[in-house]
C-alpha cells in the first residue's frame, strides 16, 4: 500500500474524500521513521493460496464523484465463445499406413561416408589455424558516437521542450498536493530499488505522472494507481525484464485490482500520446559525462543531487532536465574537487554559469535540507555502496559563484 494512504483500507479508496484531508496520504510509520512499502519487507511474495479477490472500491455507484475529470475508457465487450474443434478419429486404413510409413523409416539404410579428395596436409587452405584467436566484442554505448554526439545531443534538447509537463499544474488539481506527490515519488523509488530497476526507469515514471497530471484532474485515492500505471509503463519501456502487472497489484497492497491497472495504463497511453521517449536528467547526465569524464564517487554525486529534484515539484518542474543535469554536475564538481562548471561543457550545452544560477542555488537548497525532509528513500538508497555513500557526503554551507 502506498505509504501515503490512510489507516482504514475501505476510507482510503474512496474517491468523495475532502479536499482538505491532508492525512488521506500520510506515510505509513517504520521504525527509523522513514516511509517504506505496505508489504515489500524482506523481499518476500505472497503464496497464491492466500491472494485475495479485491472488487473494484468507488466504480460505478450512483451519485459518487468520478476519479478523473476527463473519462477516456470505453466499456468492456463481451468475449465471444470460444470456438472448439472437433476430435478427428483415424480411419483403419489411415492408421494401417502410417504404420507402414513408420516402419519404412526404420528401415533404412545408413547413408554411406563421403570420400573427402582434398589433400589434408599442413599447406592445405582448408585446415584451420588455430592460433588465430577472435576478439570478444566490446558492448558500444549508443551515447559514445563521435560523429553523431552533437545531432544527438540537439535532438534531446528538443524533446525535452516536448515532453516537459506543466510547472503550476498542481494549482489546478483540486484533490492533491505536492506533499501527496513527494510520497509517491519516494514510494516509486523504493518500488525500484525492490525490484532492482534502472533509475532511468525511475525519471521516465516521474515524468509520465507530472505529464498525466498535466492533463488530467485526479482524485487522491486514485494517485497511486496513476503512479503504478507510471512505473509499469515506464518498466516495460526501459527494463529488459520489467516486473508482471502481478507484482505492481502486490505492491499496492491489492488496493487496486490487475484490471484497474491495466484500464489505468490504457488512459496514461492515450493522454501521453503514446511518446514514451522523453529525455530524462539522467539521460543529459550520461551525454555530460561521456563528454567531461569523472570518477565513480563525482558520478553517483550527481546522480543522486539530480534524483533530489524528483522528490519537489515546486521550484524544479520549471527547469528542463538539462539544466538540472548541468547544476547538478557543477554541484558534484564543486564539492568533491572543488572546480567549477567546465568550459568543455559550456561550449556543448550552450549554458554558462550566470544561466546555471538559479537551478544551482535551488539544487544547494535542497541538498542543504535533505537530511531533514520528510521522505528519505533517495537518501537511504544513495547511503549503499554501490554509490559509495554519496548521500552522506557534507554538503558545503555557502556556494561559492562567480
Amino acid at each position: 500500500m502506498l505509504a501515503g494512504a490512510a489507516a482504514a483500507p475501505e476510507q482510503e479508496n474512496k474517491e468523495n474524500v475532502p479536499a482538505g484531508d491532508k492525512a488521506a496520504l500520510r506515510p505509513e510509520a517504520a521504525p527509523g521513521g522513514r516511509t517504506v512499502l505496505g508489504l515489500l519487507r524482506g523481499n518476500q511474495r505472497r503464496p497464491a493460496q492466500q491472494q485475495k479477490q479485491v472488487r473494484s472500491r468507488g466504480e460505478g455507484r450512483p451519485g459518487q464523484q468520478s476519479a478523473f475529470t476527463i473519462h477516456m475508457d470505453e466499456p468492456d465487450g463481451e468475449r465471444p465463445a470460444r470456438r472448439v474443434l472437433p476430435k478427428k478419429t483415424l480411419s483403419t486404413d489411415e492408421v494401417l499406413s502410417l504404420n507402414i510409413a513408420v516402419s519404412s523409416l526404420g528401415n533404412r539404410m545408413p547413408l554411406a561416408p563421403i570420400e573427402n579428395p582434398v589433400d589434408i596436409s599442413f599447406d592445405s587452405p582448408s585446415i584451420m589455424d588455430m592460433s588465430v584467436i577472435q576478439e570478444v566484442e566490446e558492448r558500444v554505448n549508443v551515447n559514445h558516437v563521435p560523429d553523431y554526439v552533437e545531432d544527438i545531443h540537439t535532438y534531446l534538447r528538443e524533446m525535452e521542450v516536448k515532453c516537459k509537463p506543466r510547472a503550476g499544474y498542481m494549482k489546478k488539481q483540486p484533490d492533491i498536493t505536492n506533499n501527496m506527490r513527494a510520497i509517491l515519488v519516494d514510494w516509486l523509488v523504493e518500488v525500484g530499488e525492490e525490484y532492482k530497476l534502472q533509475n532511468e526507469t525511475l525519471h521516465l515514471a516521474v515524468n509520465y505522472i507530472d505529464r498525466f497530471l498535466s492533463s488530467m484532474s485526479v482524485l487522491r485515492g486514485k494517485l497511486q494507481l496513476v503512479g503504478t500505471a507510471a512505473m509499469l509503463l515506464a518498466s516495460k519501456f526501459e527494463e529488459i525484464y520489467p516486473p508482471e502487472v502481478a507484482e505492481f497489484v502486490y505492491i499496492t497492497d491489492d488496493t487496486y485490482t490487475k484490471k484497474q491497472v491495466l484500464r489505468m495504463e490504457h488512459l496514461v497511453l492515450k493522454v501521453l500520446s503514446f511518446d514514451l521517449a522523453a529525455p530524462t536528467i539522467n539521460q543529459f547526465l550520461t551525454q555530460y559525462l561521456l563528454h567531461q569524464p569523472a570518477n565513480a564517487q563525482l558520478e553517483s554525486l550527481a546522480m543522486y543531487l539530480g534524483e533530489l529534484s524528483l522528490i519537489d515539484a515546486d521550484p524544479y518542474l520549471k527547469y528542463l532536465p538539462s539544466v538540472i543535469a548541468a547544476a547538478a554536475f557543477h554541484l558534484a564538481v564543486y564539492i568533491i574537487h572543488g572546480q567549477t562548471w567546465p568550459g568543455s561543457l559550456s561550449r556543448m550545452t550552450g549554458y554558462t554559469l550566470e544561466s546555471l544560477k538559479p537551478c544551482l542555488l535551488d539544487l544547494h537548497k535542497t541538498y542543504l535540507k535533505a537530511a531533514q525532509h520528510t521522505q528519505q528513500s533517495i537518501r537511504e538508497k544513495y547511503k549503499n555502496v554501490k554509490y559509495h555513500g554519496v548521500s552522506l557526503i557534507e554538503p558545503p554551507e555557502t556556494l561559492h559563484l562567480p
